[in-house]
């Protein structure tokens, strides 16, 4: 079985490996990201970071669409959307956040 600390390690090795294929320095990464080095430093060393600092540097690094894999419902229906529709009941608008809408 993976440990936390097993996953960081693994997520940190990955952001080292995306960064110096960007050709990017820590402090690039930093820069751009808005975050301190040490915070990248610490990322890449398997420690544990915040998500939004994590969301931050992922999508400097072009890899946002790792938050996609998160989503356990997917494309399809909710699981209230099923249950309206087993009771026959009209499906209700889905409202989209800006920030989905944007891809």
């Amino acid at each position: 079985m993976t440990t936390i600390t097993d996953t960081l390690l693994s997520v940190g090795e990955q952001i080292r490996q995306l960064r110096i294929a960007a050709d990017l320095s820590q402090a690039d990464l930093a820069s751009r990201a808005n975050v301190g080095v040490a915070t990248v430093r610490r990322l890449e060393a398997g420690h544990d970071v915040a998500l939004g600092t994590l969301a931050a540097i992922v999508r400097v690094l072009g890899r946002i669409e790792w938050f996609d894999e998160l989503d356990p419902i997917g494309a399809g229906p909710s699981p209230m959307e099923l249950l309206r529709q087993q009771e026959g009941l009209a499906a209700r608008p889905r409202r989209v956040s800006r920030a989905r809408g944007r891809r």
